[in-house]
C-alpha cells in the first residue's frame, strides 16, 4: 500500500485515536498529517500529492459534514473517510449522499480504515490524471489558430470536410489541410479521438431535445 506521494489527512480531537491512526500509517510508509480540529485543518496548506481524509464526524464547534459541505462548495475534491463513536442511519446516509468514502464506527479494525483509504488515494489519483490531462488538452487547444478552433468545432458537431467548406467559404481541400494540422497539434490520432477531446472542453453543446 507504500505510495511515497500519498498523503492521509486525519482530523480528530481523541488525541489517543489520532496518534494511533498516525503510527498505523506511518508503518505503512504514509504521510500521516494529523489535525485536532477543523479550524486546524483548514489552515494548513493542502498536500500536492493524492490525499485522503479520515474525518471525525463529531467535533468541537462544527461538525465533519459541515466541512464536508464546505469542502463540496469550495470544489476542494477530497475522499473523505467518516469515522464516528456515536453514528446513526441518518447521519451516515447524509455522509455517503455527499460523496464520502465510507462511514465507519468506532471500534473499526485497521483493515477496514485501509482498504477504505486505498480505495479514496485511488480516486484521488485518477481525478488528479484526469484534471492533468484536461490542461493538457486545453493547452493544445490554445496553440491552435481560430481558423484550425473553428474547423475542429465543427469535425466535432460530425461535419464532413465538404459540408465545412460551404459553411465557412473556403475551399474543401484547405478544410482537410486545416484538419490534419490540427489533428496533430492536438496530437488526436482519430476523428473519435479529436471529437472526445472536444467534449472534454465542452467545445460542442449538447442537442436539445426535440419534442413534437
Amino acid at each position: 500500500m507504500s505510495d511515497a506521494n500519498a498523503t492521509i489527512l486525519v482530523i480528530d480531537d481523541d488525541a489517543a485515536l489520532r496518534a494511533s491512526i498516525g503510527r498505523l500509517l506511518r508503518s505503512l510508509d504514509l504521510e500521516a498529517r494529523l489535525f485536532a480540529s477543523i479550524s486546524e485543518f483548514l489552515e494548513s496548506d493542502p498536500p500536492n500529492g493524492p490525499t485522503c481524509l479520515v474525518l471525525d464526524v463529531r467535533l468541537p464547534g462544527r461538525s465533519g459534514l459541515d466541512l464536508q459541505r464546505q469542502l463540496a462548495a469550495a470544489n476542494r475534491q477530497i475522499p473523505i473517510i467518516f469515522i464516528t463513536g456515536h453514528g446513526d442511519i441518518a447521519m451516515s446516509v447524509q455522509a455517503m449522499k455527499g460523496g464520502a468514502i465510507e462511514f465507519l464506527t468506532k471500534p473499526f479494525r485497521d483493515q477496514e480504515l485501509l482498504d477504505a483509504i486505498q480505495l479514496g488515494l485511488a480516486r484521488d489519483r485518477a481525478r488528479r490524471e484526469n484534471d492533468e490531462a484536461l490542461i493538457a488538452v486545453r493547452e493544445r487547444f490554445t496553440s491552435l489558430s481560430p481558423r484550425e478552433r473553428e474547423i475542429m468545432i465543427e469535425v466535432a458537431r460530425g461535419r464532413l470536410s465538404k459540408q465545412i467548406a460551404g459553411d465557412i467559404g473556403i475551399a474543401e481541400a484547405t478544410v482537410k489541410v486545416h484538419r490534419s494540422r490540427l489533428m496533430r497539434k492536438m496530437k488526436a490520432n482519430s476523428i473519435l479521438a479529436l471529437s472526445r477531446m472536444a467534449e472534454k472542453l465542452q467545445l460542442v453543446p449538447e442537442e436539445e431535445p426535440q419534442y413534437s
